[in-house]
């Protein structure tokens, strides 16, 4: 019988991880449960950094992005010694289960744990929306949202200098962020990783969307499709009549309030969470699959990998032109 659960988040910080520690913490205590918060991640278990939360200690913090409980990466988490340190703290602190915020690795260190006799639950965040288990992860929204205020005050420099404005920004290896921003703002082009274009390709776009009295344009590119550097040099050193900009937007797009959205999917991915526990299941990772709720095990997560909106894709480009 669940007691007591710990509550962690690791990895990269998301807008939204702190509405979820609210949630789990105060719906938890609604259940009966006491709450652990474990700081600094998966360094936090091993080292025995912790505190009790409570309906009081966790208020005030919805709004706010980064994380209450701190974040960090641990390489020694990753050997079986660093493993047996955190489970050995879990023990001590009769913490009958955790729960996981993060990305993908974040739930890898989940499962690891599930492995030696703690249940776990993840709860995805990640502004980079790539986990497998669900269509969205905590974070993205707002990152979108970030990346199109950005947008829109670039584009006014860009129109009144008639410039190319290249912006890249975060994703990691997959397009997702890219792809929304650049349809919402109307990007000219967006290069994502999912998708090859050539340099050559970009400014052959470009020369023939200015060719129908075009004089400035916005491109979008994922970090991991190539560096926002690389096209602006080419365009600069090929086509320089297209006078070219670069802005990389980097760790602003994870900071800042979580939207309405991401604010209130945190909320119903902790309850979730929290009766997953008390139905007596576990070593699930919560996510959203058709705008359903979900929890998936974490052995079957893998057969839930959704990929960008192809059509989207071609859309955000015949819209561009």
């Amino acid at each position: 019988m669940i007691k007591k659960i710990g509550v962690l988040t690791s990895g990269g910080d998301a807008p939204g991880m702190n509405a979820a520690i609210r949630g789990i913490a105060r719906y938890a205590i609604y259940k009966g449960l006491a709450v652990e918060g474990i700081q600094k991640g998966y360094e936090g278990l091993i080292n025995g950094e912790s505190v009790p939360l409570n309906r009081r200690s966790v208020g005030g913090i919805i709004h706010r992005g980064g994380t209450l409980l701190k974040t960090a990466r641990s390489k020694e988490f990753e050997t079986e010694a660093g493993r047996q340190k955190a489970m050995a703290f879990l023990r001590q602190n009769d913490i009958d289960a955790l729960v996981v915020i993060g990305g993908d690795g974040s739930m890898r260190g989940a499962q690891a744990l599930s492995e030696l006799g703690m249940p776990t639950v993840t709860i995805p965040g990640t502004i980079d929306n790539d986990m497998p288990g669900t269509q969205y992860t905590l974070g993205y929204d707002t990152a979108v949202n970030t990346v199109l205020n950005a947008v829109n005050k670039i584009r006014d420099t860009a129109f009144s200098h008639d410039r190319v404005a290249i912006i890249e920004v975060m994703g990691r290896h997959a397009g997702f962020i890219a792809l929304e921003a650049g349809m919402s703002c109307g990007a000219e082009l967006v290069l994502v990783p999912e998708k090859e274009m050539t340099l050559k390709e970009v400014t052959d776009e470009l020369i023939e969307s200015h060719k129908q009295w075009k004089r400035s344009s916005i491109v979008i590119v994922a970090e991991g499709a190539m560096s926002g550097n690389e096209v602006y040099e080419h365009i600069h050193h090929y086509r320089a009549e297209l006078n070219p900009s670069l802005t990389v937007l980097g760790y602003l797009q994870r900071g800042g309030s979580p939207t309405a959205y991401d604010a209130k999917m945190a909320g119903k991915f902790a309850q979730k969470a929290v009766d997953t526990l008390l139905a007596g299941k576990a070593n699930v990772i919560v996510g959203l699959i058709d705008n359903h709720v979900t929890a998936i095990p974490y052995q079957q997560a893998e057969r839930y990998i959704y990929g960008i909106d192809e059509e989207e894709y071609d859309l955000v480009h015949a819209l561009g032109k």
